[in-house]
């Protein structure tokens, strides 16, 4: 049975190592030195060093480093197309060839810093490797590509690289070596401070799926004593948002969805239903766009767009932004409203194309303007630039506010976000008449997801906001409208899974008065006792959910399988117009249906293709 022994130190105040070195007998051989004067720490076996310096690490001999992928980073596409390799395995001296092979040299020696360690691998964790066997090649080439053949496929799939599960890493990788007289020798690098940073961040985000200004705060905090750049603060969150389980369960389909696109080199219809569907759902379950965003970054050629071809509202976009800095050759083209408008629509048509070309363009200008004020250029060109940026961060919040209110449940919405709501209407309406309908509402009432409770929601909210701008009602008022309807909301959601409950466990008949009182009054004080209410239950709202539940029934027991046996898109069509039930819940009624009886699911994707 093997045995290791391990070195545990710090390499300075961010970099913490964890040296194994395994082997049956790993106890009787010297494998490190440290040079003291140097603050060095080496690590050799016959023909392989490893030396761990304040700077960072040099090699020579075999081996490599491996760490696991972080959500969004490039990804050789012979991995990204496979979802069982979640890790990233680099050998020295080796190189891709033109024709996708990898290629082998006998220069293998080299040395990284910890910054390019942590930036170019995993931003907390990276394993260093090599391995001293008398069964490998004499020469480095050969030895690589031996240890690929034995050990490469282990790397890239283990899921305790990312847990860190040292003991099940040296369990999964010595045996494959073959030899009882080998050693493996493993080094882990640890930046405590990135460390630090992912673990606050998760601690905020895994709690309730977002981050309040004062925990934000905290984190602008940490990463600032740490001198944490943002981009590794970023790719730090993102990561760590993909990794909550109802993320990742949604942006995996999404990933799968893209790479089967890829491959055929088109987006159909019915992919493209998937896809909107998903991101549909990808705001009610509060996942972050940035998670989709860098997927369709990563697969965009999926898209099949000409690269030759821009679209109209990207043209118009660059036309534009370009004219900021006419000034400069004493042109003067200020953006006057019309053009601002114009850039609003740009963005709105570039978000529903999932066209992140149009961010890259504002990217480009705003790094092109801080190039030319750092280089003494008049400052009013920040200040035309600035009043572009505030207007779509003013569209950002909108859009945002009101997705969550139409499509998610239990809202809440406080009387300063509705003061900042009205704020942000004036302006959009100073922009074009009825601006800020056409941008956010008109569309949004054609949308077939939206729910009962969200079209209460929004039609309350543009009315409330029209009779304050008329002053004949007061933020305030509006406020209680909100809140009621959210207050119904979330009686109409606990009533409907405790009635359907009561229903299929004591009530198989329920279509007398009597049979409904006695359900209401069970049902009233089931939900008090377990403080689910406070006061009473509203006649129209309980009548409503036994009419739900009736509904549903029919759907399920009849008219559901006759869908199925006719493939009847129509029928069902018909039922979702006139049965007053949101599509979101009827969608999941299907899923579980299709679930509970083993039917192929492709069926119903195709029953749904087109109407969503």
């Amino acid at each position: 049975m093997h045995k290791d022994i391990r070195l545990h130190g710090m390499m300075g105040e961010q970099t913490e190592y964890f040296v194994m070195v395994v082997g049956n007998d790993a106890y009787q051989r010297y494998f490190f030195n440290i040079v003291q004067e140097e603050d060095q720490l080496r690590i050799f076996s016959p023909g392989n060093e490893m030396i761990i310096s304040p700077e960072g690490i040099s090699y020579q001999g075999n081996g490599g480093n491996f760490c696991e992928y972080m959500f969004g980073v490039d990804q050789p596409s012979s991995d990204l197309i496979k979802p069982e390799i979640i890790n990233r395995l680099v050998m020295y001296g080796a190189r891709s060839a033109g024709d996708g092979a990898v290629r082998f040299s006998d220069r293998t020696s080299g040395s990284e810093t910890y910054d390019t360690i942590f930036f170019e691998g995993n931003a907390v964790c990276n394993y260093f490797y090599f391995v001293h066997s008398n069964l490998l090649s004499r020469k480095l080439k050969s030895q690589q590509e031996e240890l690929v053949k034995r050990i490469g496929k282990t790397i890239k799939r283990s899921n305790a690289i990312g847990e860190e599960r040292d003991d099940i890493i040296i369990s999964e990788l010595f045996p494959l070596l073959n030899d009882e007289s080998s050693q493996l020798f493993v080094v882990k690098l640890i930046n405590r401070h990135h460390r630090e940073y992912r673990d606050l961040f998760r601690s905020f985000y895994f709690k309730n799926k977002k981050i309040s200004d004062e925990d934000f705060g905290r984190l602008v905090a940490l990463a600032s004593t740490y001198n944490i750049d943002r981009y590794q603060q970023e790719r730090i969150r993102i990561d760590a948002m993909y990794r909550s389980p109802a993320n990742k369960r949604i942006v995996d389909e999404y990933r799968n969805i893209l790479l089967t696109c890829n491959s055929k080199g088109e987006i159909s219809n019915l992919d493209n239903a998937r896809l909107t569907r998903l991101k549909t759902l990808s705001v009610r379950n509060k996942i972050p766009g940035a998670l989709f965003y860098t997927l369709d970054e990563m697969l965009k050629k999926g898209r099949n767009l000409k690269k030759d071809q821009e679209p109209d509202y990207i043209a118009v976009t660059r036309e534009i932004l370009e004219g900021i800095f006419f000034r400069e050759i004493e042109i003067e083209s200020r953006i006057d409203r019309n053009d601002m408008l114009k850039l609003i629509q740009g963005k709105k048509k570039a978000m529903e194309n999932r066209d992140h070309s149009y961010d890259q363009l504002m990217l480009d200008a705003s790094k092109q303007c801080d190039e030319k004020i750092r280089d003494d250029a008049d400052s009013s060109l920040l200040d035309g630039f600035s009043y572009v940026i505030t207007y779509l961060d003013r569209f950002d919040t909108v859009s945002n506010l009101i997705s969550q209110l139409a499509f998610m449940e239990n809202v809440r919405v406080n009387e300063e976000m509705l003061r900042g709501l009205l704020e942000h209407k004036a302006a959009f309406d100073n922009l074009h008449e009825d601006c800020f309908q056409e941008l956010f509402i008109r569309e949004l009432f054609t949308n077939a997801y939206l729910g009962n409770f969200g079209r209460r929601k929004v039609k309350t909210l543009i009315e409330g906001l029209m009779a304050i701008e008329a002053h004949v009602s007061t933020i305030e008022e509006l406020h209680l409208q909100l809140t009621g309807i959210d207050q119904e909301e979330r009686i109409a959601i606990v009533l409907l899974e405790h009635v359907r409950d009561r229903i299929r466990n004591f009530y198989s008949k329920f279509t007398t008065k009597a049979d409904q009182e006695a359900l209401r009054r069970e049902v009233i004080e089931e939900l008090r006792t377990k403080k689910k209410i406070t006061g009473d239950i509203p006649d129209h709202l309980f009548s409503e959910t036994v009419f739900t539940i009736k509904k549903e029934a029919m759907y399920l027991h009849s008219l559901l399988p006759q869908i199925i046996a006719e493939r009847n898109v129509r029928l069902r069509e018909d039922f979702l117009e006139n049965s007053g039930l949101d599509r979101f819940y009827v969608e999941e009624l299907e899923r579980e249906y299709f679930e509970k009886n083993g039917l192929d699911f492709e069926e119903l994707y195709q029953i749904r293709k087109g109407l969503s």
